[in-house]
């Protein structure tokens, strides 16, 4: 078999890598794909952008692809899978309708509520002055998000006033361009954010193994939202218990309501959740493809065959898979990112050391990089590299992953030294 996987980050490389662990794939192609995509065995980059949906079919089509995965979530929002269905292809991945549960925070909000899925309170503003009349009457601190897609930086949590009113204007004024049509003002929330990926098939939703991402760029989880500095799974706060009732209350409940109307949604829907300290729970947005890097931790501890779950998906007979398999232990990755992320970073950044951080034990997925015209590394964008440690414990995989993000250099190298904080405390 043969499978082209769109996209060109880290979730994309893990994507890619996990399978080519399968004795059924054949060759997998990345488009466009990175660094570590272009020198893996049997993977091969192709140099066409995600949104050249054409380009993309007519390829699949001439070159035997058996299928297609979908991996960021643009593509989707545009009708990706529509259009390559429409030409004949099997696609891993929701159709626009469905990925509107990402696209707009204010369509996932009204089928939230429609569902009964537990989610914070939030109303939907179309400009700036009923926005911050509102703002006036609920104090702070709130939520601010831009509605649409904003690559996971459209959110403001204000500890002020002032400062909600600035991310209102900043959403308004096209910060995010058209992802700023409509603004989402959100309760607060106290509690630690989970993130549940879960495949379905449209009919049956399994979820994976739960995880927790970190999304500010400073330590101490201070600072500016970004794409995600690290991520850790099987994360203890999600225990049984709350599995057992996010399935029911939110997968289930959400998968219904879509069928209820009529979106045959086949792919990834992944909850994030708020948990708070007293345990109980709230979905805080849906995101219609694979986490980015909670994959990068998630797929190095899956069993089942990856592409035996895609196809189950695409086929419709998920309810007929025996139960996920897992290996044991702990996942933990670190992001390595430029100087300056999540604002203006330079790239073209000679990376050493990613060879010297597998043989210490690390799985090093690419994500912002590319292999240039002398066949070196570089960077080529804000999440560079994610360096992925395996263990029994969390304190082995954190371990193992920060042993290995040691070993690589690029000029201006940023990451985070607290990745795991939390379970740190209490796998001790």
């Amino acid at each position: 078999m043969k499978v082209l996987v769109v996209g060109n980050g880290g979730r994309e490389h893990a994507l890619a890598w996990k399978l080519l662990q399968s004795e059924k794939i054949e060759q997998v192609v990345c488009v466009p794909g990175n660094g570590g995509t272009a020198t893996m065995e049997r993977c091969q980059n192709l140099p066409i952008t995600v949104d050249d949906f054409e380009g993309i079919s007519r390829f699949a089509l001439e070159n035997g692809i058996s299928l297609v995965v979908v991996g960021p979530e643009v593509p989707l929002a545009n009708g990706i899978t529509d259009y390559l269905q429409s030409k004949g292809l099997m696609v891993f991945g929701p159709v626009k309708a469905g990925a509107q549960i990402e696209a707009s925070k204010a369509w996932a909000k009204a089928l939230m509520e429609e569902a009964g899925v537990p989610t914070a309170k939030a109303a939907v503003f179309t400009e700036a002055v009923a926005a911050k009349s509102y703002l006036q009457l609920q104090g702070a601190p709130i939520v601010i998000k831009a509605d649409g897609l904003a690559a996971g930086k459209g959110v403001t949590v204000a500890e002020t006033i002032e400062q909600a009113e600035t991310a209102i204007d900043a959403i308004f004024q096209g910060q995010f361009g058209s992802a700023g049509n409509f603004v989402v003002i959100e309760e607060c929330l106290l509690g630690q954010e989970v993130s549940v990926l879960a495949l379905t098939d449209g009919l049956t939703i399994r979820p994976l193994s739960p995880a927790q991402d970190h999304k500010r760029i400073g330590e101490g989880d201070t600072g500016e939202n970004t794409g995600g500095m690290g991520a850790y799974t099987p994360t203890p706060i999600a225990t049984a218990e709350l599995m057992a009732r996010v399935q029911i209350e939110v997968l289930e409940r959400t998968i219904t309501a879509l069928r209820n109307r009529g979106i045959d949604y086949r792919g990834v829907l992944y909850a994030g959740l708020m948990v708070a300290p007293d345990g109980d729970f709230k979905v805080l947005e849906f995101n219609c493809r694979f986490g980015d890097p909670e994959t990068q931790v998630i797929l190095p501890l899956l069993e089942t065959p990856l592409e035996d779950l895609i196809l189950a998906c695409i086929q419709q007979r998920l309810g007929e898979m025996p139960p996920l398999a897992w290996k044991q232990g702990s996942s933990a990755t670190v992001v390595a990112a430029s100087g300056g992320y999540p604002g203006e970073y330079e790239k073209g950044k000679v990376i050493t050391g990613i060879e010297e951080a597998q043989a210490a034990g690390a799985i090093v997925f690419h994500a912002g990089t590319k292999l240039n015209t002398t066949e070196q590394i570089v960077t080529d964008g804000g999440r560079v590299l994610n360096v992925t440690g395996l263990g029994e414990n969390f304190q082995q995989a954190i371990a193992q992953a920060y042993t290995g993000i040691k070993q690589i250099q690029f000029s201006g190298m940023y990451y985070r030294r607290d990745i795991g904080h939390r379970v740190l405390k209490t796998d001790l």
